[in-house]
């Protein structure tokens, strides 16, 4: 009877080759972007209590509704796979005695999960990059993050292509007093629009405004926009915003359309967006959320931040060729195994990229090392001191490996 090989969930991915070389460019490109900016690195738990995502995020969001990966634990608890990282890291700093560092820059990366529709770069496990500044309420924080995105961008080599498109979602005042008349505006046609927008139009009308359904795009186009209802000091703010990119050189278009379904996101709202990705076209995306803290019962503590898939990141990256090692180290005698293992050994201590290569015949042994494109080939054979090195590649690298682990090679 023949055991059945289990298959991948559905909404996985094995990442292998230069798919994981891509990805791993991503992560370690933003490592050191977040460190330019002087961003602490976090960890995060894989899961929360359900309560933190189900009030930051609003119950009535298809990620709490439809999403999340939710399950129960002994005693009744209900526990959820983080569907984002902004919501456990507000938990944090209301908990853990973040609040002292205020404002604090704060960034991580790792998998998430939601329930959803696979689809290309969209996985039911996805890996995001995340930064967050708490605590500072000046737009200067707004113009940061989004030079840090900018820099990220530009050092993966993906900035052609990518637009930064941004709006402006107003103080609390300007944007109660814009939801109202959104309000007032679609319950004229609520018999006309999607059920989703039906249901979604006393509780969360700002999120008709991003349907994509063409039943409520006909009523979209001319509902009320943003601007009428910006205070003095919400103009201000984004006016700041705006300078702010201009001096870092940050280029930006407007976007008068995108917006932020919950009620907590204030002000500044972004996304970097390309026409590379077919549907999915946004590569980061963020926002202002001054009133999340409140949901989570903190006091009101103003907060801006991103995140950005590392999936789409590296499908723009592109597949990465594996650079070739600095060394290979032939054994061409099993005699000599001893002797190569403590010489590999040595350069890699010495901080150069190294293999062993001490399988097959000898032959066989030299042709793999060779066809492994190393930079340099050490070959270990019988001598009469008991063993002899022949060296070739790069002469400026065999000569730095060679001084570095203090061998002399004929």
């Amino acid at each position: 009877m023949s055991i059945k090989t289990p298959q991948a969930v559905r909404g996985t991915q094995d990442i292998f080759g230069p798919e994981a070389d891509a990805f791993a460019h991503v992560v370690e490109t933003f490592e050191r972007v977040r460190r330019l900016y002087r961003f602490r690195r976090v960890e995060m738990p894989v899961f929360e209590r359900t309560e933190v995502f189900s009030r930051s995020l609003g119950e009535t969001t298809d990620v709490v509704s439809k999403e999340m990966y939710s399950f129960e634990v002994r005693g009744g608890e209900s526990l959820t796979l983080r569907p984002e990282f902004t919501a456990g890291i507000a938990r944090a700093f209301l908990t853990d005695g973040w609040k002292q560092y205020a404002p604090l820059k704060v960034a991580t990366h790792g998998p998430l999960f939601r329930y959803e529709r696979p689809q290309k770069g969209r996985y039911r496990q996805f890996h995001q990059i995340d930064a967050e500044v708490i605590g500072a309420a000046e737009p200067q924080a707004d113009v940061e993050l989004l030079a840090m995105a900018d820099q990220l961008l530009r050092e993966l080599g993906i900035s052609d292509g990518v637009t930064l498109t941004l709006n402006t979602l107003g103080d609390a005042e300007s944007r109660d007093a814009w939801r109202a008349a959104l309000v007032e505006h679609f319950r004229g046609v609520k018999a006309e629009l999607s059920e989703d927008s039906q249901e979604r139009l006393e509780k969360n009308p700002l999120r008709i405004l991003d349907s994509k359904d063409e039943r409520d795009r006909r009523f979209v186009a001319d509902a009320p926009q943003i601007d009428t209802f910006l205070s003095a000091e919400a103009q201000d703010f984004f006016a700041a915003v705006t300078a702010g990119l201009d001096a870092a050189g940050v280029a930006w278009t407007r976007n008068a359309a995108l917006v932020r379904g919950l009620d907590y996101y204030r002000h500044t709202a972004f996304e970097f967006v390309t026409d590379r990705l077919g549907a999915q076209g946004t590569v980061l995306g963020g926002g202002r959320y001054d009133g999340l803290m409140e949901s989570l019962g903190g006091p009101a503590t103003p907060a801006v931040g991103w995140a950005a898939g590392i999936e789409r990141l590296a499908m723009l990256v592109g597949a990465q060729a594996e650079a070739p090692a600095d060394a290979s180290v032939v054994v061409e005698d099993d005699a000599l195994l001893t002797r190569g293992t403590a010489m590999v050994t040595a350069i890699r201590r010495a901080g150069f990229t190294a293999e062993l290569v001490a399988t097959g015949s000898p032959r066989k042994r030299f042709d793999k090392a060779v066809k492994g494109g190393a930079l340099t080939l050490f070959a270990l054979s019988p001598g009469e001191d008991g063993a002899a090195v022949r060296t070739k590649g790069d002469a400026e690298l065999l000569a730095r490996i060679e001084q570095a682990i203090g061998i002399v090679a004929p």
